[in-house]
């Protein structure tokens, strides 16, 4: 690799032998050198790529202004987080949190703490990635001997489901917001019999893809089956109406639109949910 610009002694951008820009990391790596200049490998502990041209100028400036074991701290989480639990991330994430971790530290010196309150949501919804996020808090607290408090693994959760889905942390907040209010609707009009509980995962799964889908407003595909559509319609009259009644309400104060296969996704699992606690 071949030096572009010296950012400080432990940061540098390169050039691969491709041509390809990339943000180089090591201590010292910067230190005496020069455009121009040869880097051996052996002293690079992490390359970072970004396809965005500003977000690789605010990824320099953010890593010029932050102490290397901040960097080293967003690296490690977001490389355990790949390695351990297989999550695939973008690269933007080592911008996002690198960023986030660099003001949370900086805060908490200040004697500030911030609440997430999407804390339960994180839980329920992304239990890998909220595993992340209290793996992150042992190993901050470990390397900078500050303990953040628990609604930080929420946070950074949300920073590694930015990565995933490839969107902007308000849009993330929006995403899971609606699919806590799609859970709460759907509980709500199906009580769950005193002492009997139901499997979420399947409906969770249901909500996340549809979430998803609504906020990034990615096309369905698939074929139409009317006469499944007219089956579910006249036989689960009932769950039919629940979940047209969560459509209404998200249209209404998102400006999403279900498809009718979605509901009809939905009146399935909640059908199935009913069978499983009555039987």
């Amino acid at each position: 690799m071949r030096i572009d610009k010296v950012i400080n002694n432990n940061i540098v951008s390169v050039r691969d032998h491709y041509g390809v820009e990339m943000v180089a990391m090591g201590r010292g790596i910067g230190f005496g050198r020069r455009p121009g200049d040869e880097i051996d490998d052996k002293v690079v502990e992490k390359t970072f790529r970004l396809n965005n041209m500003n977000d690789k100028e605010h990824f320099k400036e953010l890593l010029a202004s932050l102490p290397l074991e901040h960097i080293r701290l967003s690296a490690d989480i977001i490389t355990y987080a790949k390695e351990s639990l297989g999550l695939i991330l973008s690269q933007n994430v080592y911008l996002t949190l690198t960023d986030h971790i660099g003001f949370i530290l900086n805060k908490f010196h200040e004697g500030m703490a911030f609440n997430n309150v999407l804390y339960d949501e994180v839980r329920l919804f992304y239990p890998l990635e909220y595993s992340v996020g209290r793996y992150a808090l042992e190993l901050i607290e470990e390397r900078t001997q500050c303990r953040l408090n628990e609604d930080e693994a929420a946070s950074i959760a949300l920073h590694l489901i930015n990565g995933e889905v490839g969107s902007a942390m308000g849009t993330t907040f929006f995403m899971v917001k609606m699919m806590r209010e799609m859970m709460e609707w759907i509980e709500k009009e199906i009580p769950i019999p005193s002492g009997r509980t139901y499997p979420k995962e399947g409906l969770i799964a249901d909500l996340k893809q549809l979430c998803n889908r609504l906020v990034t407003e990615e096309p369905m595909h698939g074929r139409t089956d009317e006469a499944l559509y007219d089956f579910v319609k006249k036989h689960y009259q009932e769950e039919y109406q629940i979940i047209n009644g969560v459509s209404e309400y998200i249209e209404k104060e998102y400006q999403c639109n279900m498809t009718e296969e979605e509901k009809i996704h939905l009146v399935l699992n909640i059908k199935r949910m009913r069978d499983l606690y009555t039987c």
